[in-house]
């Protein structure tokens, strides 16, 4: 626990500010609300919540659709809209992608919310 706080406290000092702890110019704004909106939908929290139980640490797109309880394509917008945000990362083989989170971006997102 204390090496992740530690690695949170080098992640907040090298590459975002806290919102709480000093005003924010435009564009980190605009970026961090980009990815804090990525994550205000159930279905997309229910797929990062699986990928971070996933003890490979990645899940086929197709593995989404039965816990999830949406469609295949419906899964893909959801993990576009994830992607685009830079909290998970994609990786063709074949005819499926293997999808993963970015831990590093998510550590950031916590820490920007730390006072």
């Amino acid at each position: 626990m204390a090496k992740q706080a530690a690695m949170v406290q080098v992640i907040q000092a090298v590459c975002c500010p806290s919102v709480l702890a000093a005003p924010l110019d435009a564009e980190e704004a605009a970026d961090m609300a980009q990815r804090f909106s990525a994550l205000a939908d159930p279905a997309r929290l229910r797929i990062l919540s699986i990928l971070a139980a996933a003890p490979e640490g990645e899940v086929c797109v197709c593995d989404f659709v039965g816990p999830v309880g949406k469609s295949q394509p419906t899964i893909s917008h959801h993990l576009k809209i994830l992607g685009e945000a830079g909290l998970v990362h994609g990786d063709r083989r074949g005819k499926w992608v293997w999808y993963s989170l970015d831990r590093e971006r998510l550590a950031r997102l916590r820490a920007a919310l730390d006072a």
